[in-house]
């Protein structure tokens, strides 16, 4: 992928986020169905930081100021849930407070977004069993289930220890991965969506299909997930067995890709035939596996780097909306739940941050979120 593919494909998301702000408004997008309209979701959600996070790259990339207005009050609209109460606001506050309160005070220097990013790292460390040495995931019952989504959240409290120069956030991030790893990734590179653990004394109770097919399936986001969350663990400590693991889940991911090179919604289901894509998976890993690329050498990135460029250009060419002014979303295709039967062949706004964040890179982008 040539840098005038890449410019190209930087000023087409120019227009169309130019006008995603006008139809989006105030809302609190999460996804866009059959009409293409962005739903509004509450700021407790945990996909609420997405869209300011798609804003503030823009700005980061093109100067423009209108990108950081939009942007600007979102960490202050999501920070009273760490005091509310709320079923759906949990573990995901890195999803929520990286692309808000943390890329505003890194970006402007704001001591409110500084002050906000601090206090969601105490939240989510507070989630800590350390029995199990596990980030609790949701709330309600599963007091012992951890879920593999929470990889990309411990890039949060690696930034909180670096700027309190408190080491027990980095302790916590260290032990959770160290969780992960050895009870998500399976010997050949897929990965568990849920682990149930017992609260108490920690011990490994079962895997659980989550978003995925089933218990021992292979859930596409999740192994996006992993790629990208391990590759960030690898880039705040540099141990190199969470490289390893990033390149295993990519291994994986890459060698099940079909001939579009965009994921189905799980690459174990019991027939491929007729099932969904999911876009929002290419787009993560592509990022993930950008990020990757950074890591290893020359001649070992250009596997990585080509694969996400074959995953973003499909992307671009089969399942961008360029030419559906009226539609609020970037990508279609997206797989929300399939199990549940929600949000099947839609815009996820997570989906639309990826792909712009992974386009960004490839334009020079250097202010991480992640």
């Amino acid at each position: 992928m040539n840098q005038a593919y890449v410019s190209d494909v930087m000023n087409r998301l120019q227009a169309k986020v130019d006008r995603m702000i006008e139809q989006i408004g105030d809302k609190c997008p999460h996804v866009a169905r059959e009409d293409g309209v962005y739903d509004s979701t509450g700021s407790d959600w945990w996909t609420s930081g997405f869209w300011p996070g798609l804003l503030w790259i823009m700005h980061d990339v093109t100067g423009k100021n209108n990108y950081r207005d939009a942007a600007w009050g979102w960490d202050e609209a999501i920070e009273p849930w760490l005091i509310k109460f709320s079923e759906d606001f949990h573990h995901d506050v890195g999803f929520q407070f990286l692309p808000t309160a943390v890329i505003k005070y890194k970006l402007t220097g704001d001591q409110d977004g500084l002050q906000r990013g601090l206090q969601a790292a105490n939240f989510l460390a507070g989630r800590f069993n350390p029995a199990g040495e596990f980030i609790r995931a949701w709330n309600g019952d599963k007091i012992g289930w951890a879920i593999i989504d929470c990889m990309m959240n411990l890039s949060l409290l690696f930034w909180a220890s670096e700027q309190s120069k408190d080491p027990r956030f980095k302790h916590i991030a260290v032990r959770h991965a160290d969780t992960a790893l050895a009870n998500f990734i399976r010997p050949d590179g897929s990965v568990n969506h849920i682990v149930s653990f017992n609260p108490e004394s920690g011990e490994f109770i079962e895997s659980l299909g989550g978003q995925g097919y089933g218990p021992q399936s292979a859930w596409s986001r999740g192994n996006a997930w992993a790629i990208y969350g391990f590759a960030n663990a690898y880039k705040c400590t540099k141990d190199i067995k969470y490289l390893n693991a990033a390149k295993r889940t990519a291994h994986y991911f890459t060698a099940n890709l079909p001939e579009d090179h965009v994921p189905h919604w799980d690459f174990r289901v019991e027939s491929l035939e007729g099932e969904p894509r999911d876009s929002s998976a290419g787009a993560i890993a592509a990022s993930g596996l950008l990020e990757i690329a950074q890591h290893v050498s020359e001649a070992e990135a250009r596997f990585y780097n080509s694969t996400a460029h074959a995953i973003l250009q499909s992307l671009t060419e089969n399942y961008a909306t360029w030419d559906k002014p009226e539609h609020q979303g970037i990508l279609i295709g997206g797989t929300g739940h399939k199990p549940a039967g929600q949000n099947i062949n839609v815009s996820l706004i997570y989906g639309d941050y990826f792909y712009v964040e992974a386009f960004a890179k490839l334009s020079g982008w250097k202010h991480s979120i992640f």
